[in-house]
């Protein structure tokens, strides 16, 4: 009997450590809608803790801070980022590299001679609303208008539209961003 029970234990503690072993791993990238609406609202707190430090603590400050900005929520460590700003033209329209995003958003860059720093126009107030979000998987689009306020309480309006994508560790990164004056008829 003492043979059985020594059997049947070994049995049961070989059924409990091969399913250990073997756990089934479930690996999620899929985008929710909660992320993408922090993901937006950070990128509009940043544009405003960028404008807020340049007049508190100067250029050199707010540059750098827009590097962390950049480096935390656009994919330029992915590869090419599609970036469209709404102040960009000719040649430069189009920014696909980490340079040309930081000079759009800081100037002081003499490749980008025409930036005149969009984060840096003393912006007090952001919000977004989004007239669509679409989510598929690990990326995520979406389209509408952002609000910003400067401290005289002048609202510019833009239409813009946001690719997200997740990382290798999980993180939503800015990797299309279009943003354009919307269009005023003649």
């Amino acid at each position: 009997m003492k043979l059985a029970l020594n059997k049947v234990t070994l049995c049961a503690a070989a059924v409990l450590f091969s399913s250990a072993a073997f756990a089934e791993k479930v690996v999620n990238n899929s985008i929710t809608l909660a992320e993408v609406k922090a993901a937006q609202q950070a990128w509009g707190e940043a544009l405003i803790n960028i404008s807020n430090t340049h007049e508190q603590k100067g250029a050199a400050a707010a540059k750098a801070l827009a590097k962390q900005v950049l480096d935390a929520a656009y994919g330029y460590n992915m590869g090419a980022v599609l970036f469209k700003p709404t102040l960009a033209n000719g040649e430069q329209t189009f920014r696909t590299t980490y340079d040309g995003a930081l000079s759009y958003f800081v100037a002081g860059d003499k490749n980008f001679a025409q930036d005149g720093g969009f984060a840096l126009k003393g912006w007090k107030k952001y919000e977004y609303e989004n007239a669509g979000v679409y989510l598929n998987g690990d990326l995520a689009l979406t389209m509408g208008h952002v609000h910003v306020t400067d401290k005289a309480g002048n609202t510019t309006t833009v239409d813009k539209t946001w690719g997200f994508k997740k990382d290798a560790e999980g993180k939503l990164r800015i990797v299309l961003h279009h943003s354009s004056l919307p269009y005023a008829a003649n």
